[in-house]
């Protein structure tokens, strides 16, 4: 996971998602770097258009807590499944490396 975010992130920053720059973002979190992954990840994303994946991966929102105003008594909050909607936003990821 951690090499995602480090491809994010350099995305993000303008850089250029390569193997030494994931490599460099990986070793500055503190974590090992497994070359094989970051070769793995860098080939996965040569032909992505990061910009597009990210625009059309499904969001999965909570929705927002009802808010009690001062001296009201709290309202009974509805349960959300959200299990579908992780599993759907897990899909949009999947469909990055596939």
């Amino acid at each position: 996971m951690e090499y995602v975010y480090a491809a994010l992130l350099l995305h993000k920053l303008q850089k250029e998602v390569n193997e030494a720059n994931v490599s460099s973002v990986v070793k500055a979190s503190g974590a090992n770097v497994n070359d094989a992954q970051v070769k793995a990840l860098v080939a996965a994303l040569a032909d992505v258009d990061i910009d597009e994946a990210i625009k059309s991966a499904p969001v999965a929102i909570a929705p927002a807590a009802p808010v009690a105003a001062a001296g009201e008594s709290k309202k009974e909050e509805k349960h959300v499944d959200t299990s579908k909607s992780e599993e759907a936003a897990m899909e949009g990821l999947s469909s990055l490396f596939g």
